[in-house]
């Protein structure tokens, strides 16, 4: 690979990403919406181009991108917090936009299309997700994201290009959603502030975004056409597991409130992916512990 389009540039997992690319001596089209702030931690190499766009806007990138591109790397998608996710005409747009990610792909002489899926495809599952797990997507942006897929697939091999769709469970890390159990358990520790949870037996699997980006890395070099990938560590642990690992790291001793809050309408009790078919196609394996994982965000947080 030696040219990449990124859309969604300035998220968690699109910066990754674009890290994970530039280590690599790939150049990178990096997309984001007029305004927001570009770190230098990630935007910083010469290997990047920056071009603001809004994700309504996909149409017109192709007169700025110079030269064929490899891959387009798909992220951006409104509505993905509180009630945006049940915002019906804002989640029909998004099928559309992605649709024109797979347009531009192809007019700047992509051969993949690799895309942002979600866990939320599923809908509540009490086994291991995998690419062959039944879809029963339960809100307006997991309905969107599991037709996007679907759309985005035909229109690609209409196109020609090749189509690969990743369903993200939970990735953490720096730039991390503030509201996601990881960065406010966190945030509240590191301020010396009491933690208040839920009985916390769930079983989950988090990932680090930065093996979240070596995962779509692969899947742009090595993935296979059409397969639907579940991104996550293959390695489930249970939430309170987390929970005190993060605790004896940003604040060994804290008292945690495990047990004080009842479980919220609908809570998912079992989170956890099958990584075996991306494993075998890309060679892919996380290269960080939960433990390194946290220290990682730590660090970043204390920047900030």
């Amino acid at each position: 690979m030696k040219n990449a389009i990124v859309t969604g540039a300035t998220g968690m997992i699109a910066s990754a990403l674009i890290r994970e690319l530039v280590s690599r001596g790939v150049g990178v089209y990096a997309l984001s919406r007029p305004g927001d702030e570009l770190d230098p931690y990630t935007f910083g190499s010469p290997l990047i181009t920056p071009i603001e766009a809004d994700i309504t806007e996909l149409p017109k990138v192709k007169d700025r991108i110079n030269g064929k591109c490899d891959a387009l790397y798909h992220f951006a998608w409104l509505g993905t917090f509180g009630g945006g996710r049940d915002a019906v005409y804002t989640q029909n747009d998004n099928i559309r936009f992605t649709l024109d990610a797979v347009r531009l792909a192809a007019d700047t002489g992509c051969d993949t299309f690799i895309s942002s899926g979600s866990q939320a495809e599923y809908g509540r599952r009490s086994e291991r997700l995998s690419e062959n797990t039944p879809a029963n997507p339960e809100t307006g942006y997991g309905i969107a994201k599991y037709a996007a897929g679907k759309l985005s697939r035909l229109y690609a091999h209409q196109l020609g290009l090749k189509h690969i769709w990743a369903r993200i469970l939970s990735v953490y890390g720096p730039k991390g959603n503030p509201d996601s159990i990881v960065m406010q358990t966190l945030g509240k520790l590191l301020r010396g502030e009491h933690c208040s949870f839920t009985p916390a037996e769930q079983t989950w699997d988090l990932l680090h975004c930065d093996d979240a980006a070596l995962a779509f890395y692969l899947m742009g070099e090595r993935g296979v056409d059409g397969r639907v990938y579940p991104v996550c560590s293959g390695q489930e642990r249970q939430l309170a597991d987390y929970i005190r690992t993060m605790r004896d790291i940003a604040a060994p001793g804290a008292e945690l409130g495990i047990g004080e809050l009842p479980y919220p309408p609908g809570q998912v009790m079992c989170l956890t992916g099958d990584i075996s078919a991306l494993k075998e196609d890309t060679g892919f394996s996380p290269r960080l512990s939960f433990e390194d994982g946290i220290r990682n965000t730590i660090d970043w947080m204390k920047t900030k």
